[in-house]
């Protein structure tokens, strides 16, 4: 299994609205590395549900039901999305602040790479902020 992060904006797109959708395709994306990073995603992928903008935190886990395939919302066919469901809230939202100020995390895809929306995150990494989120799932 491999670990992600996909941010969204929540006034876009928000976590509660991920948890009433139950499967939902994550569209929209129009970045050569984060589609990139979608189309290495496999079923089964855990990753976090980071709200960006506005609030700035990780808020959720959510996990890969289908790998890629073409983004209907997409007019000229080049792009791809994968679908997720949500797993669970993270019972502690880990916001942005706190991992910058850890240097453990110095190295994760969300700092170095700020404005990239999906990015891997390393097993270490996957754990450390599992911890910071008391989450257990």
């Amino acid at each position: 299994m491999a670990y992600w992060l996909m941010k969204s904006e929540p006034d876009a797109f928000s976590w509660d609205q991920q948890v009433e959708h139950g499967i939902e395709p994550w569209t929209g994306v129009r970045s050569h590395q984060a589609q990139a990073n979608m189309k290495a995603m496999r079923k089964g992928d855990r990753v976090f549900f980071y709200h960006s903008n506005i609030g700035k935190e990780i808020v959720g886990v959510i996990e890969v039901v289908r790998e890629a395939y073409p983004d209907p919302t997409a007019d000229d066919g080049k792009w791809i999305c994968v679908d997720v469901k949500a797993v669970g809230p993270m019972p502690r939202p880990v916001t942005l602040a706190e991992i910058k100020a850890d240097p453990d995390f110095a190295t994760l895809a969300l700092v170095r790479q700020s404005r990239l929306s999906v990015v891997p995150v390393s097993d270490d990494h996957w754990k450390a902020l599992c911890r910071l989120g008391d989450w257990t799932g």
